[in-house]
């Protein structure tokens, strides 16, 4: 069988971490003699410059066509004005292509230091709905300025969207310790986060009755990560504290720069770090490749059960091998710790899937 990777190298850092993840990528499919290919598309700056438009239409029809595709960070904030009004990358490609799910685990690695201890928990995000109003409305903002002073906000909570994130998060909750934390807002906004808590119960309850269920308050949930955050497994919330948790998660296991992320529908799957383009250190090779690599393996598992693909699977067995053994090693970017460049650290794990393979 073969498969169509997409390539979007966007911002910052992004064509550093992204050229050292396709090094990986391919290094890997070629041990295994799966046939991909790893189109490249416009997005970011340079879909500004070359099309007009950050995500230009070359690039939504070229995905249409590819099983997954990886997603380097982008600078939004720094695009001319009347870019910034419009979604950013990432929000187009969640609502355009329905990227309704949105895992981002953190876990203690080898060779850094956790603040937490040993922690292994996957944050599951909704990710086209909540308050997030560049991505809530099927058709114009929800958020809007009827006077000067004065700025109205809308949320958008729905059945359907609760029921599909909560069954992702339980499927997933099921491979590993059976256990999901729900987190909310509803002893204040009862009916838009009492809707998504009861819906989450429900789901849980009915088709996954092995499963521990347990709920927080966001604010509680914030204290207890930093508390015990090894004590939770699949952490189950909305848009935008999916968005805070995830990244607090990801800081509290060692650096954000580690933090992976897959976002997916029934068919396609976006590879994406859960941090960001960092344009301070962008062009200095120091740019810390794990989170988008580890993202990467991510996206292959999913392909493999997907496309029920044993080579897939062990494509992403070998690079995530070869990434942790790395970093027990102690060969790390300056973020960890360590003194590698970008490019000396990947060539380092290339040359470790040759040794384990």
């Amino acid at each position: 069988m073969s498969y169509k990777i997409g390539l979007l190298y966007g911002d910052g850092i992004g064509p550093e971490i992204t050229k050292a993840t396709e090094k990986m990528m391919k290094a890997a499919v070629k041990k295994y003699n799966i046939s991909v290919e790893f189109p490249v598309y416009p997005m970011g700056w340079e879909g500004i410059e070359k099309y007009g438009a950050p995500v230009p239409d070359i690039t939504k029809e070229g995905l249409k066509n590819c099983d997954a595709w990886v997603f380097a960070p982008h600078d939004s904030a720094a695009y001319p004005e009347e870019y910034r009004k419009l979604t950013n990358p990432s929000g187009t490609m969640r609502h355009y292509f329905d990227l309704y799910s949105n895992a981002r685990p953190a876990k203690s690695y080898p060779g850094v230091k956790s603040r937490v201890g040993e922690a292994d928990v996957v944050v599951f995000r909704e990710n086209t709905e909540g308050i997030m109003p560049d991505r809530n409305m099927y058709k114009g903002w929800g958020e809007f300025m009827p006077d000067e002073n004065t700025v109205i906000l809308n949320g958008k909570f729905t059945r359907k969207a609760t029921e599909r994130i909560a069954h992702e998060a339980f499927k997933m909750a099921m491979t590993r310790r059976k256990k999901v934390a729900i987190i909310h807002k509803a002893n204040v906004l009862q009916w838009s986060y009492g809707l998504f808590k009861s819906v989450c119960y429900e789901v849980g309850e009915k088709y996954y009755p092995e499963v521990e269920i347990e709920d927080y308050h966001i604010d509680a949930m914030a204290a207890h990560m930093v508390k015990r955050l090894g004590d939770f497994d699949v952490v189950l919330t909305t848009n935008l504290f999916g968005d805070i948790l995830s990244d607090l998660a990801g800081e509290l296991t060692g650096s954000l720069g580690l933090g992976p992320a897959i976002n997916t529908n029934e068919t396609q799957c976006m590879a994406q770090a859960a941090h960001g383009s960092a344009p301070d250190i962008a062009g200095r090779n120091i740019a810390n490749p794990v989170g988008l690599m580890l993202s990467v393996v991510m996206m292959f598992e999913w392909m493999a059960d997907k496309h029920q693909d044993e080579s897939l699977r062990k494509a992403a067995i070998l690079m995530q091998k070869a990434v942790l053994s790395v970093m027990k090693k102690g060969i790390l970017t300056p973020d960890m710790g360590g003194r590698e460049t970008t490019t000396s650290f990947t060539d380092a794990v290339v040359r470790e899937m040759e040794l384990l393979a």
